[in-house]
């Protein structure tokens, strides 16, 4: 049997939402395919002297609302069918969150944990120098991903300015704060996960100043919506890490537990908590779930005994089709990874547009922007939800693909 790819995942969910939306079959079958994936191969000397040939992509889906966005990935598992999947789910993330950008993504297959500064930097610097003609401030805009971050995307700029002979900040996101970075960043998709908690809560009936929460993650995503929910009046009851969860009736104080957690590599031990085990957080009795950590933690088998009224998918990927059929039966409301996770991307935006103007926003202005955004791109899934009657997740890929689908043709391309 043939395994499926992130491809084929890709194009089984577009063939899903084609479905309920009655696409045209011309522009359904324009959607399935990048506008273009690049290949290029990567002579590199290593720190031995030897020359090593790294291979790299880039893939660009769709462009009809704006350049290409995305992040490039460094991986030893890096293939061309999972960096096309990944385009194509950065068209719908920033079409849901209502951003003007495209969806591109890029990776090469190396690991990082196996090469020393320099040979990273010099990896990164060709790269960027072998895509540099398909990117740039209204083309196409790469970021951080798996294994990457402010010091790749600094490396990145500086060679995309060598070679064009100026200044552009604006082609990359996630740069540090010194060279145009936005303010906000860090913590950007935690705290958008908490304003669409926030409005989804609403639409429930929960109230949202006494709701019991359960994080399960205690990663970035995890700890800073576990931050902003606290901050919100929520009652955080649960926490965990990879190596099990802490819990606690009474809540617990976040930025106590970040300061154990930091003292002692993990959550195991906090005092005055009941020590749990990832599985267990996911089935306490709660509000609000929050599953930040791996994906496929809630599935046929658990799906189930999952008590909490609202789940926001802080993680990519947490909850399988088959527990998303169990739950949307059960009126457990699955508010979706592209949709939760979209604080990312939009601040990402957010750095691009400072960029262009070389006018930079105070912290508040950001957060300010970010809840307006989250909030009409909640808002603009839900009335997809209740308008087609399924479930949030197909609610937001439709809500998405309208978007683009309304751009094409009004640019005369279906």
């Amino acid at each position: 049997m043939v395994e499926r790819t992130p491809y084929d995942m890709a194009v089984e969910q577009l063939d899903k939402c084609a479905k309920i939306m009655k696409l045209d079959p011309n522009t359904h079958e324009m959607l399935k395919y990048p506008k273009r994936v690049l290949s290029v191969f990567i002579p590199i000397k290593m720190d031995n002297g030897k020359i090593k040939v790294f291979k790299g992509f880039r893939s660009q889906h769709n462009d009809a609302l704006g350049p290409f966005k995305g992040g490039v990935r460094y991986h030893p598992g890096v293939t061309i069918e999972e960096v096309m999947a990944l385009s194509i789910w950065m068209t719908w993330k920033c079409s849901v969150a209502g951003i003007p950008l495209g969806g591109g993504k890029g990776g090469i297959i190396c690991n990082p944990k196996e090469m020393s500064a320099g040979e990273l930097e010099r990896l990164s610097r060709e790269y960027f120098a072998a895509i540099s003609g398909i990117v740039g401030p209204e083309k196409d805009v790469p970021a951080p991903d798996v294994n990457t971050g402010g010091k790749e995307m600094a490396w990145f700029l500086d060679e995309f300015n060598k070679l064009n002979r100026g200044n552009f900040p604006g082609v990359v996101t996630g740069k540090p704060l010194e060279i145009g970075g936005s303010k906000g960043r860090a913590e950007a998709t935690g705290r958008g996960l908490s304003f669409v908690a926030r409005e989804a809560a609403k639409k429930l009936g929960i109230d949202f100043k006494k709701a019991d929460v359960a994080v399960q993650g205690f990663g970035n995503v995890g700890s800073y919506s576990a931050k902003f929910m606290e901050e919100f009046g929520c009652k955080v009851i649960a926490l965990s890490d990879s190596k099990g969860g802490i819990y606690n009736p009474k809540g617990f104080h976040v930025d106590d537990v970040e300061k154990y957690k930091a003292k002692n590599g993990q959550l195991a031990g906090y005092p005055g908590a009941k020590e749990i085990s990832n599985e267990d957080l996911l089935e306490l009795k709660c509000d609000i779930l929050i599953p930040a950590a791996l994906e496929n933690q809630i599935t046929a088998k658990n799906a189930d005994k999952i008590k909490a009224k609202l789940i926001l998918e802080g993680a990519n990927g947490p909850t399988t089709p088959e527990a998303d059929e169990i739950l949307f039966k059960k009126g457990v409301m699955v508010v979706p990874d592209i949709l939760t996770n979209a604080g990312g991307v939009s601040v990402s935006y957010f750095e691009w547009v400072q960029n262009l103007q070389n006018y930079y926003w105070c912290y508040e202005e950001v957060v300010q922007k970010l809840d307006r955004l989250m909030t009409d791109a909640f808002n603009a899934t839900y009335a997809a939800y209740t308008k087609y009657k399924v479930d949030m997740r197909m609610a937001a890929y439709v809500c998405a693909v309208e978007r683009v689908v309304n751009a094409m043709r009004l640019k005369g391309w279906c």
